[in-house]
């Protein structure tokens, strides 16, 4: 049964999903397959209109091809707006992290309010092309159901143009759904398979194994009966957790409720080993250090244990 630190773990996991699907969605291929797309859209419009000069139909379906074609134009302009964004703020981290000087950093200040007003701008148009998209599919839907057989007949090359726009719209919307509810079902149901994705094709952005290594690592035990009968006033516990590696080490009482890992929800084995993190929360070895390497904040509380660490380097 998923209790609350569960929940809290899903919805982290899905924020940093939703992160990770914007930056692919603006990833140089993406970018330049959705041009290509678009632009192979827009000259099938262009070429169909020219060669069907000779064709009469019964709806204004050169109307709707145009705007079809507007639409795919506006959806690229934005797109390259987006990604040019989002590329120099890269290169601004970039810059800073290297140690810029002022008057690169105020020229890059400059140019970075006016790109997001012009990326502002960009959102607000593909805002409103999308509802309009949406609005003409449904006119061109209904041009092309009305028209009938006869459109087929009289001007089949326009027909047939449409049929592929509209076919293609509907495709692409039961892909984006049906994919939205794999991932919301992977996220709910199977958290560690989404992690083992992620850390397989991410980008190391997260902790380093260095940094990871760092972290106190525990091995979990079992509470014996005798241990649970002496101590029957307090809660019953579900085990202990026993530092690893050192001569003196710290040990912590863990309850039946908090002995199980909340990525993966399973119940802490005996012997298993597990990773305490700055904050006090623990989880699997297995489970958190693949979460680490994407992203070095506390699936729980958000604590970035990064930050921790320079703290720790600093007063040493």
């Amino acid at each position: 049964m998923m209790r609350e630190p569960s929940m809290v773990v899903r919805e982290t996991a899905a924020e940093h999903v939703e992160e990770r699907q914007s930056d692919w969605a603006y990833s140089k291929p993406v970018v330049i397959l959705d041009i290509i797309w678009n632009l192979a859209f827009v000259a099938a419009g262009v070429a169909v209109l020219v060669l069907s000069t000779e064709e009469r139909a019964n709806m204004p379906l050169r109307l709707w091809i145009v705007g079809y074609g507007l639409q795919c134009l506006l959806h690229m302009g934005c797109v390259c707006v987006e990604y040019r964004r989002r590329r120099r703020r890269r290169v601004g981290f970039g810059t800073v992290a290297g140690g810029g000087g002022n008057d690169g950093s105020s020229s890059s200040g400059s140019r970075g309010d006016s790109g997001d007003y012009s990326a502002s701008i960009a959102k607000h148009l593909e805002s409103a092309n999308t509802m309009f998209s949406f609005i003409w599919w449904i006119i061109g839907f209904y041009w092309v159901s009305a028209g009938g057989q006869a459109l087929a007949q009289d001007s089949p090359q326009l027909y047939w143009l449409c049929i592929i726009y509209l076919g293609f719209d509907v495709f692409f919307v039961v892909f984006c759904v049906a994919l939205a509810c794999v991932i919301g079902i992977a996220v709910c149901c199977c958290l560690p398979c989404i992690i083992a994705i992620l850390y397989a094709v991410a980008d190391q952005e997260g902790a380093s194994k260095e940094d990871i290594d760092q972290l106190v690592k525990f091995k979990f035990r079992r509470a014996s009966n005798n241990e649970k009968l002496a101590d029957e006033d307090q809660e019953t516990p579900g085990g202990i957790m026993t530092e690893c590696g050192t001569d003196s080490p710290i040990e912590h009482v863990l309850s039946q409720e908090d002995a199980e890992c909340c990525i993966c929800l399973s119940s802490y084995d005996d012997g298993v080993e597990l990773r305490e993190l700055p904050c006090g929360h623990h989880f699997h070895c297995t489970c958190v250090d693949k979460w680490l390497h994407i992203n070095a904040t506390c699936p729980l509380c958000k604590y970035n244990i990064l930050k921790s660490g320079r703290q720790d380097r600093e007063e040493v």
